[in-house]
């Protein structure tokens, strides 16, 4: 299939993370007479971002973080240049590169991703001290770690258990600074949150609470040597692992003429205010929210895959489409729980919403459902240690299905390895004992009527 938009044009994608490389392959799949040219300094080929702690802990190689075989570029036509850019010259429509290279483009998508924030603390440029995001910063953390005693990590979201773990994986211990009174308790609701706690201690992980970064200590070399708390502690260590979030990697693109804030600005079509550029995935703000629910900038793998087939589409079509985020969903792990949520589920809900919560006595299994209370709608579910069947509950939830509807049919939504402990069973029995009712649950057979109808 050809289209006038982009066929013979010149399509640069600056960034091989998800969103660009989903980009340049569905505009292939669209047009095949497209010039596409994928680039990126950070590696050749593109890589399972969420994979790198793997390569670190010594489950995979880098070779096997990658999608798809270095043959699949050349096979459909997507060139790909390994480099870094200096900066972008917008009026004559080309990249600069460090190198002194230059690269001209007819339409150019910016899918440059993140990088760590750091917040000014005093000796975060010592050696030793750095965040994780890039394969670099990979590779810096394989040097950083050789032969140490102790490690710091600071910050308690998905990267800063992921370091920890990776650390615990090589006998290193690791004191984890979290501000908050628990792990990631902006976003987990209570149990949830202290479901999580327990789980890192058991990894004898030194999970430090309400305990905030004051200072970073460094010797006469430059290298870390401690870290001083708020309250005064002194911490020996030598490596600190800044995992306070990320920010969108941008600062090549300020007082550039593109407009930007935290993101680079764009419009639901992704358009920026420079004609013939766009931007897509982490480093892509929207001027107003997509949703109501949403933010204007969202840094998850998910979102930045359905950018690069938005985007691909809207450049191989004449009647292009906004961006529909539909209903939200992530999955992460923490150690060896893993854990999805699908819709909204705030730490801290308003009073016209109501929970269910059940926990398995483990104490390492639950699920939480909550709805509306005026009309039982179902809004959003958490899960840990529990697979769920994401089509289920998107399903549920864009429907309104009611709670008790999604209780009935939750068997149909556990996607966990046969024979594994019916978990939907207990859930059941817990809600009609608190709610006094007797619901039963559906047998199998009903689900492929159920997906298949609009009840």
């Amino acid at each position: 299939m050809n289209n006038p938009n982009s066929s013979n044009k010149k399509i640069v994608i600056l960034g091989n993370g998800i969103a660009g490389v989903t980009c340049a392959r569905h505009v292939r799949k669209k047009d095949d007479k497209a010039d596409i040219t994928i680039v990126s300094g950070e590696t050749a080929h593109f890589f399972s971002r969420t994979a790198l702690m793997y390569i670190y802990m010594g489950h995979m190689k880098y070779e096997h973080t990658k999608p798809y075989e270095d043959w699949f570029w050349e096979k459909n036509r997507i060139d790909l240049k390994h480099a870094w850019v200096g900066n972008v010259d917008f009026e004559y429509k080309q990249l600069l590169f460090q190198d002194g290279a230059t690269l001209a483009y007819d339409i150019l998508v910016l899918a440059t991703g993140s990088k760590p924030n750091k917040f000014g603390w005093q000796g975060q440029e010592f050696k030793g001290v750095q965040g994780l995001y890039s394969y670099q910063d990979l590779e810096l953390m394989e040097q950083n770690t050789q032969n140490i005693k102790r490690a710091v990590v600071v910050g308690g979201g998905l990267i800063g258990i992921e370091m920890a773990e990776m650390l615990a994986s090589r006998e290193i211990p690791v004191t984890f600074l979290v501000r908050e009174k628990n792990f990631w308790d902006n976003i987990l609701p209570l149990e949830e949150a202290q479901l999580i706690n327990r789980h890192i201690l058991e990894h004898h992980i030194d999970l430090r609470l309400e305990t905030e970064l004051e200072e970073i200590i460094g010797e006469d070399s430059g290298k870390v040597k401690a870290i001083k708390t708020k309250t005064g502690e002194i911490i020996d260590c030598q490596f600190v692992g800044l995992t306070v979030g990320v920010s969108p990697n941008i600062g090549f693109l300020k007082n550039s003429g593109l407009e930007t804030n935290r993101g680079i600005v764009v419009d639901r079509f992704f358009r920026t205010n420079l004609q013939d550029v766009y931007a897509i995935g982490d480093c892509a703000e929207f001027k107003e929210a997509p949703a109501s629910d949403r933010k204007n900038i969202e840094q998850v793998w998910y979102t930045g895959r359905m950018h690069g087939e938005t985007l691909a589409y809207n450049l191989t079509t004449s009647n292009a489409v906004p961006y529909q985020p539909g209903i939200w969903f992530n999955s992460a792990k923490f150690l060896d729980i893993e854990y999805q949520t699908y819709g909204q589920v705030p730490a801290i809900w308003s009073d016209e919403t109501e929970s269910f919560y059940w926990e398995d006595k483990s104490g390492k299994i639950c699920i939480r459902l909550l709805y509306s209370k005026k009309d039982k709608k179902i809004m959003g579910v958490n899960a840990f240690g529990w697979r769920l069947r994401h089509a289920f509950f998107d399903k549920a939830i864009s429907e309104g299905w009611s709670l008790e509807k999604v209780l009935s049919h939750l068997n149909q939504a556990s996607f966990n390895p046969e024979f594994s402990k019916p978990f939907h069973k207990e859930v059941l029995a817990k809600y009609n004992r608190e709610s006094g009712k007797a619901l039963e649950t559906y047998k199998a057979s009903f689900f492929k009527k159920l997906i298949g109808s609009r009840s």
